[in-house]
């Protein structure tokens, strides 16, 4: 079957005034790069970019012809309304983050954000994207799954968050960076459950792009192996939890209202799930029921 699209093609696009553009930039090989995107970036009047420095990257030495302005995680509030000015003016703008998709555990949403309700146009050129290379190339099931983002640093509020995420349908999709995956992987194992396959995606689209799939609680062992396989940032992919639904809900629900008072739901769920047998989720909506009654 022949499949058709409409719309103009990627060298017929004129950039409109006061438009927003969100552009995907490489995650790792300039080669990346779309004709759409590199069209855009040329006709701009303004690049908002995470850190300038890497932006320039992309015009292979050459000077940008639009302005760059830094928006970062740090700044974003305070330029808002700069850039929105701008906008309001006619002013044509195009948001990049340091390599993928803007917004997408970078800095830029809340720039779209003040555009959607000051009214302006918002234009999306799609593209590269870690979260969407690894889910496609980490083989597992992933009809459903839940985009994680980082984990916090701390021991004890990583764990909190991955018991919460435990009740979470479908794969689970965290970003990593190499200094903390050591202590973190662990976590994983142990909250998750070390059974649950995972899939280490390391350094995606680059030169030592590798992906390694094994149980959870097999992962630290073979990222200690080699000091190579905790370098670059990583995505990891939790495959769904498969554990059958076979517990006793009554058993379940006298434990909801037994720890409700003593731990907050998400270790309350964590404990009723592993006592009673119940599915996470299930063990997480009768913990926060128990705990609102």
């Amino acid at each position: 079957m022949r499949h058709e699209t409409s719309g103009e093609g990627p060298n017929d696009l004129q950039v409109e005034r006061g438009t927003l553009y969100v552009v995907a930039t490489p995650i790792g090989n300039l080669g990346d790069l779309s004709v759409r995107a590199r069209s855009v970036l040329d006709q701009v009047d303004c690049i908002a970019a995470e850190d300038t420095r890497v932006t320039r990257r992309l015009f292979a030495g050459g000077a940008p012809r639009a302005r760059l302005t830094a928006l970062h995680a740090h700044n974003e509030h305070a330029r808002l309304q700069r850039i929105v000015g701008e906008l309001r003016e006619g002013a044509s703008v195009a948001l990049v983050s340091d390599a993928g998709t803007p917004g997408i555990s970078d800095p830029g949403s809340r720039l779209v954000d003040a555009a959607h309700e000051a009214g302006l146009p918002v234009r999306v050129l799609p593209g590269p994207s870690s979260v969407m290379a690894a889910l496609s190339i980490c083989g597992l099931d992933i009809a459903r799954f839940t985009f994680c983002g980082f984990l916090p640093a701390t021991r004890a509020a990583r764990r909190r968050a991955l018991s919460a995420l435990g009740a979470a349908p479908g794969a689970l999709v965290f970003l990593e960076a190499p200094h903390r995956v050591l202590e973190s992987v662990p976590d994983m194992a142990e909250v998750l459950g070390g059974e649950r396959r995972v899939a280490i995606a390391r350094e995606l689209t680059k030169r030592f792009e590798s992906v390694h799939r094994c149980r959870l609680d097999a992962a630290a062992d073979w990222l200690a192996g080699d000091p190579d396989r905790v370098r670059g940032e990583f995505v990891l992919v939790v495959e769904a939890d498969s554990t059958p639904p076979t517990g006793d809900e009554a058993l379940a629900r006298r434990l909801a209202e037994a720890l409700a008072g003593e731990l907050p739901p998400a270790r309350a769920a964590g404990v009723i799930a592993r006592t009673s047998g119940v599915d996470r989720e299930q063990a997480w909506r009768l913990a926060l029921a128990a705990r609102s009654g």
